[in-house]
This record gives structure tokens, C-alpha cells and sequence, in this order.
């Protein structure tokens, strides 16, 4: 399952993201993984939530990034949620279609069995319509 936190920039999508995984965490037996561009909400994170910085692998674009996806896919077997906070940015998406990646990921949440909760920089009005269903937060 692909679920999308959506909403212009500065709207308070990483604070529901953050509030989302640190509640599931409580209540999921596998393991939890949070990309972002960074480590600034390292200590906002339940400590049993590995956080990964995307920007310290050298990923340069959108086929890179689901390479990276499905590598650390490959290297947990108990995976159960990802969380990706800035999505647009962390994959090399910004201005462009979203819909290729989201399928990607959509297919490999269905193969897996790991659900991917996306925060995207968009409005629900700009998403593509066939993504709009996967809309659980428009702020």
C-alpha cells in the first residue's frame, strides 16, 4: 500500500509524518524505516525507527532512488513500513510526473508486503488523478 501526505510546502506535513510513524511504531512487529534529506528529526523519532539520509548515498535521480528502495528492501526481510519525508526532493522528483515512481512503489509494496507512506510538496488539486486516492492527508 502507497498512502500520500499531501500539502504546499510549510504546510505541516513532516509533523504528520513524524506523529504517524512514531504511533505505528508502537503496534507494528516488524522493522520501521524513515528517509529523509537529512538527520534533523533524528531525536523526534522513536529510537526503534532507522532513519536514513538519502543524500549520504549519492543518489542523483528517481531510477537511483528506487534502486535504493528496493536495496534496503533486499536487506530486511521484516521490513514493514517507509516513511519518506520530502519524497519530491529525496527522489529527484520535483516538477516532474510522480506517477512512474508511485507505481514502482506500488508494485513493490504489493511484492513485499511493506507499506510506504509519502509526504509529497503538492496539492492535492496538482496530483495526477489517478493518485489522488491514495491522498490519507491534505493539508
Amino acid at each position: 500500500m502507497v498512502q500520500l501526505i499531501v500539502g504546499k510546502k510549510g504546510k505541516g506535513k513532516t509533523k504528520c509524518l513524524l506523529d504517524k510513524v512514531n504511533n505505528e511504531v508502537k503496534n507494528i512487529a516488524g522493522s520501521v524505516v524513515y528517509l529523509d534529506k537529512s538527520t534533523q528529526h533524528m531525536f523526534e523519532l522513536n529510537n526503534k525507527v532507522r532513519l536514513i539520509n538519502v543524500n549520504d548515498y549519492g543518489v542523483e535521480n528517481a531510477d537511483q532512488f528506487l534502486g535504493f528502495v528496493e536495496g534496503i528492501l533486499s536487506q530486511d526481510h521484516d521490513l514493514q513500513q517507509m516513511y519518506f519525508d520530502s519524497f519530491l526532493d529525496i527522489a529527484h522528483l520535483r516538477g516532474e510526473d510522480i506517477r512512474t515512481a508511485v507505481n514502482k512503489l506500488r508494485d513493490l509494496s504489493a511484492q513485499f508486503k511493506t507499506e510506504f507512506i509519502l509526504s509529497v510538496s503538492m496539492d492535492k488539486s496538482e496530483l495526477p488523478e489517478e493518485l489522488v486516492p491514495l491522498v490519507i492527508i491534505d493539508l
